[in-house]
């Protein structure tokens, strides 16, 4: 089983980008992670947000790997514990298919891609930057395959 995390913006601070490559290499043989960035969507004065937003729509859903089990983070979505994360990787890794993690733009996601999600999942009520997301899903990520794993990186 691999992940593809599908993001909505490019150029992560350097702080981020480090932390990401690090559980991306701890995830390696567990659930290899890949990473496709996507240009953000026209904003800003006389632009259309709302065209923005499909665009980048139509841009994830073309990124999705065929098949694949979809999880669009979004506010809305079911918050999971830890544990409930590894429950849910368990059950994702016994269906036998690929995953695809989604993190829409400043707009949050198209609902042509809310749609096609077989989830939602919320990290919680807290607003995060999008890049700062794409860390705390890789360590979630990493936590839930040692929680899996009976490692002792967790001790919640």
């Amino acid at each position: 089983m691999h992940a593809r995390l599908i993001a909505v913006g490019e150029r992560m601070p350097a702080w981020v980008a480090e932390g990401f490559a690090e559980y991306r290499k701890r995830l390696s043989h567990d659930l290899p992670l890949e990473l496709v960035e996507l240009k953000p969507g026209a904003r800003g004065k006389g632009r259309d947000d709302a065209r923005a937003i499909h665009d980048e729509g139509v841009e994830m859903l073309a990124a999705l790997p065929r098949d694949a089990h979809v999880v669009a983070l979004d506010g809305h979505g079911k918050t999971w514990s830890s544990e409930e994360l590894a429950a849910q990787l368990g059950g994702w890794r016994m269906a036998g298919r690929d995953l695809a993690f989604l993190i829409g733009g400043p707009d949050g996601h198209a609902p042509d891609v809310l749609a096609r999600a077989d989830q939602r999942w919320s990290l919680g009520p807290l607003t995060l930057p999008h890049m700062l997301v794409r860390l705390v899903l890789a360590e979630q990520l990493y936590r839930a395959v040692t929680i899996l794993a009976g490692h002792p990186y967790h001790r919640g």
